[in-house]
């Protein structure tokens, strides 16, 4: 079955290479229903919900991408997905929204893996945020962070330890940590309590990028 997933991912325009660390351990692990379809449960201008209905959350976020770019949106649109998981790497999604010509921010929840900065048990998923800005020359910006100090991927492959996967910042890992409470607690709120993105998209108003990728005097841009 394993073999099935990899063969699904395979066949969906080679977004195997856009696997995590921990992703790949799930594409081993997982028992894969190749017959699952999300399904688009609500939409009015504005809003979509959809339902992954077992799908993996690679081929549920590929739905939705597909289904916004061919239809997107008059000025924006929120787009809430449960049981989307999992995810891979939320950049990949993002920009092929902003190669479309739009601005995109999408996070998703992830397993309790980060603990609080004080210690104690895992309370929150590493749940990433990504956010992509298209650019009249034709490279949008690209900012994808997750908010742990390490990967589960880095600690599956010995990488790292167990114990490094705590909020980045050191002795400021208390602002990652409330990011990662906020990013689940909104997903939460809005797909309910399985894991599942929220995304959102909009049209441009203004082309932001050229003017600070020249002040950047050729210093690289996130995702450039």
């Amino acid at each position: 079955m394993p073999h099935v997933f990899l063969q699904l991912l395979l066949g969906h325009r080679g977004a195997v290479s856009q696997l995590h660390g921990g992703d790949r351990h799930c594409a081993e692990s997982l028992v894969v229903d190749p017959t699952a379809r999300p399904v688009l449960l609500e939409s009015e201008e504005g809003f979509e919900r959809w339902d992954g209905q077992g799908a993996l959350g690679y081929l549920v976020l590929d739905e939705i991408v597909r289904a916004t770019l061919g239809d997107p949106p008059e000025r924006a649109r929120v787009v809430v997905a449960r049981r989307c998981f999992p995810t891979g790497v939320l950049g990949y999604w993002v920009r092929r929204l902003a190669d479309g010509g739009l601005v995109a921010a999408l996070t998703a929840t992830s397993p309790r893996r980060l603990p609080h900065p004080g210690g104690g048990p895992a309370l929150t998923g590493t749940n990433p945020l990504a956010i992509a800005i298209p650019s009249g020359d034709g490279t949008p910006v690209v900012a994808d962070v997750s908010m742990g100090a390490v990967t589960h991927g880095d600690v599956l492959a010995g990488a790292a330890a167990a114990e490094e996967l705590v909020p980045f910042g050191g002795e400021q890992a208390y602002k990652a940590f409330a990011l990662a409470i906020g990013l689940e607690l909104l997903v939460s709120a809005l797909a309910g309590p399985e894991h599942g993105a929220v995304l959102v998209v909009a049209r441009p108003e203004h082309d932001p990028v050229p003017a600070l990728r020249e002040l950047a005097a050729g210093r690289r841009l996130p995702g450039g």
